[in-house]
Order: C-alpha cells, then structure tokens, then sequence
C-alpha cells in the first residue's frame, strides 16, 4: 500500500492546486473580437494559465450602450469584472478607475508591439491596456463585378448615363483603388437595380446609418478627405462645415435613390456584412476585421473568392481612414488585480497576439502581422493603408470623445432617416459639441 501513497500525495496535490485557481473576468461585447479572445483565453487557460493558477472567463455584454454600462460599472467600484475593453477613444474618460497596468507587463515582450498603438493606450505617461486591434476602414467591393464594369462598353455607357443624370457627371468608371466618393456613389448607384434593372445585384452599397457612434467613425472619413475635423486646433467644434456637408450629401444621396437598403438606418457591421455575404449588394464601405469573414469559403460561400479591398474613396485631400486601437485594462475596484496580472502579462506577448490574430484579430505586433501574410492578406494593406491614410480627429482621444460620438451619432443618422435637415442636425451637432467638451 505505501508504494501508492507517493500516487495519492500527487492527486490530491493537483486538486489542492486546481482547488486554488482563481477565476477572473473578462467584460467585453461581442463580436469577432470577442471570439478570437475567447481563443485567446482557451489557451491562456489550459497552458500558463495552470501553471498561473489563474482561469480567465468573459462577460458579454451588448455593443449598444457598451461604453456608457462599463463607465457606470466602473465609477460605481463594480467588483463584478476584474478587465475590460478599453479603447483609444475611452481612454480619457476610464482612466481614473483602471489600474495602471506598468508593474504587470513585461516591457521586453511589449516592445514587439507597433509602438503607436502601445502609446494609444498610454494615459498621462501610465500604461493603461494591452492594445489587441488596430482598427480601420477599408472599401470592400465585389472584384468580379468591377473587373467587368472596366472591360464591358455597355456597362460602361450605362454607367455614365446614370451618373450623369443623378450626380450631374458623366463619369468613367475606375478601379477600385482610384475612386473618389463621386465614384464610390456612381458604381453604388449603378449596381442598384431600380436604377440599372441590368445590374446583378439588389443594391449598390449598404450604408451602416444606425444610430450608433462606430458608424460615424467610418463617416468621418467623408469629413476628413474633405478637409474638415470635429474640433479646431483651439478645440472649438468645426463640424458646422463645407466638409461635413459634403460628406452628409453623399448618404443622403444614396439614400435618396435607393442605393442602400432602406432598412440601412438599423445597420452596423453584422448588417452590412450579411448584405455583402449575401450578394445583394457590390460595395460596402466597412471595418478591417470584416475580411477574414467575408474571405472565409464556410461563411461567406457566395463571395469568398469575390472580395477584394481597397482604400476608403478620397476627397480633396486624399484617401483617408479612421484609426484607432482596442485594448484590454484593468478595473482598479477588482480584488484579484494580482490574478488579472498575471493573464496581463501574458496577452502582452507574441505568443497571445499570434493565437489572437489566427483567430481572427487584428494585433499590432509586426512580427505577427508579417508572418500570417499568407493567411491574412489583409494584414499588410492594414499597415501600409494605417501608415499613409490613417487619422485620429481633433478630440479622438479625449474624455469626452465617446459623448460626442454619440452625440453625432444621433443628429446624422436622424439626417439619413430624412427626419431631420443638415443645416439643423449641424447646429444641434456643435451645440452637443460644445457642451460636452466644456463642462467638467
């Protein structure tokens, strides 16, 4: 009998150390970043995790209203959430209830990450998230579709008859990378059959018009190539603009003509993802993340082979896109910060970003990036596209960003729904603005 008590020594220590695990919790929404964590966590969980004595689970909560329920939770010293999302433009506003995260991270594992995106996270010289995403826009359309649109005469004629007579210009069609937003609008427009009965698809773009601030987030591309910004170098709201107005005319004019679904006013990602799965539509104008789903044979069988990306459509100053990083930080109320430490350090490693991004993130370490070329092809375009297209808007990062985002949010998509004119969406915009910006 004794020779089995060295046996029985063992299984009741590995209880013992199972029995003393610590459970923390993850707060995020979901999504496909929430899935490829989830892979993230399955790793940590059955490898360092075991030898951390630490298990890590996630708490999902809806993206509508996800940032004013974690700011509340957080204020009021919630316990039931020991990390959380945190992201650029949030920053400002969690930063007085996260934990500085500088004593849990290895600074040499960090330093494999994009240096902008680690200081994107960084608030007032303390390090406050491990950044997970870079986040962009790209313009994702139907290659099969534009490729005849530039050989075939017919379509091409037919093309600059109906840019002419909605636009009042009798365009040429281009490729994909060369397209201003009148040409982003005429190839919208003429892949919408009520106005091309020829055209393939149902519509010709799916606009994401939700009352919800990520949509204005790719809007705001419209703004910035036009040479607008949501607040001055002074910090005063510069939204009632020449540009803004540019950039509402051209959803009100798709709009107008049907070249987005008339449902688009409840869209946001999924929606406007489905649309293009589904072959109803040629063009969308959408985030980064989208293209390891819509390239994916199983859940895209319809345009798999089909899509294809290119810059956001340029205005008078150019392509540009949107930029901004997620992260995950810590609730400075949580009890078990020592655990959360511990998985912290971890995720901040090339070994948690290569399982993250093989799962569908979009991490910004280089090395990473640069080695699943060959399975994410978008990986590349992300950091060529960041580095000569991308902006953060006057204001992007303050703590007031995310009231204004929302604020915005509500004035244009009432504009899109046609139940509220530009010029006093604009004036209740920089009303908004001004307030939220102000008031301490």
């Amino acid at each position: 009998m004794k020779k089995y008590k060295w046996l029985f020594g063992l299984v009741a220590a590995l209880g013992l150390a199972s029995a003393q695990s610590t459970e923390v919790t993850l707060l995020f929404w979901p999504g496909p970043e929430s899935e490829a964590m989830q892979k993230v966590l399955d790793a940590y969980n059955s490898g360092q995790g075991k030898t951390d004595g630490v298990s890590v689970k996630q708490i999902l909560f809806s993206r509508e209203g996800y940032f004013d329920k974690e700011l509340t939770d957080l204020a009021a010293g919630s316990k039931e959430f020991d990390m959380a999302l945190v992201t650029t433009y949030t920053l400002g506003r969690y930063a007085p209830y996260l934990a500085p995260l500088d004593s849990y991270l290895n600074k040499q594992n960090l330093g494999a990450f994009i240096p902008s995106a680690v200081s994107s996270l960084n608030f007032q010289g303390k390090q406050y998230g491990v950044p997970t995403d870079v986040s962009n826009h790209f313009t994702y359309y139907r290659k099969d579709l534009v490729d005849r649109l530039l050989k075939d005469t017919a379509w091409q004629t037919r093309y600059r008859q109906i840019s002419q007579r909605v636009l009042g210009k009798a365009l040429s069609p281009k490729p994909a990378d060369q397209w201003t937003w009148d040409d982003y609008m005429a190839t919208a427009l003429f892949f919408t059959k009520s106005l091309n009965p020829d055209s393939p698809t149902v519509y010709g773009t799916a606009l994401q018009a939700k009352n919800l601030l990520f949509n204005v987030m790719i809007w705001q591309s419209t703004l910035v190539s036009y040479g607008g910004n949501l607040f001055d170098k002074d910090g005063k709201p510069s939204i009632d603009s020449d540009a803004a107005r540019k950039g509402l005319a051209i959803y009100t004019t798709l709009f107008k003509n049907r070249a987005t679904p008339p449902g688009s006013t409840n869209y946001e990602y999924a929606e406007a993802n489905e649309a293009f799965r589904g072959g109803q539509v040629a063009t969308i104008l959408q985030w980064s993340a989208a293209f390891n789903e819509l390239s994916d044979k199983e859940k895209s069988p319809q345009v798999y082979d089909k899509v294809a990306l290119a810059p956001m459509p340029a205005g008078p100053q150019g392509h540009k896109t949107h930029v901004h990083s997620l992260g995950i930080g810590m609730n400075n109320a949580s009890e078990k910060k020592a655990a959360a430490g511990k998985f912290m350090a971890w995720l901040g490693s090339e070994t948690a970003m290569k399982v993250y991004a093989e799962a569908g993130g979009l991490p910004p370490v280089g090395s990473v990036l640069r080695g699943l070329a060959s399975k994410r092809p978008e990986f590349p375009l992300v950091a060529d596209h960041i580095n000569k297209y991308g902006f953060v808007v006057n204001g992007g990062t303050a703590a007031y960003a995310v009231p204004v985002y929302t604020a915005l949010a509500q004035e244009f998509s009432a504009v899109w729904a046609g139940t509220k004119s530009v010029d006093d969406a604009l004036k209740a915009a920089t009303e908004a603005m001004t307030r939220l910006s102000t008031q301490k």
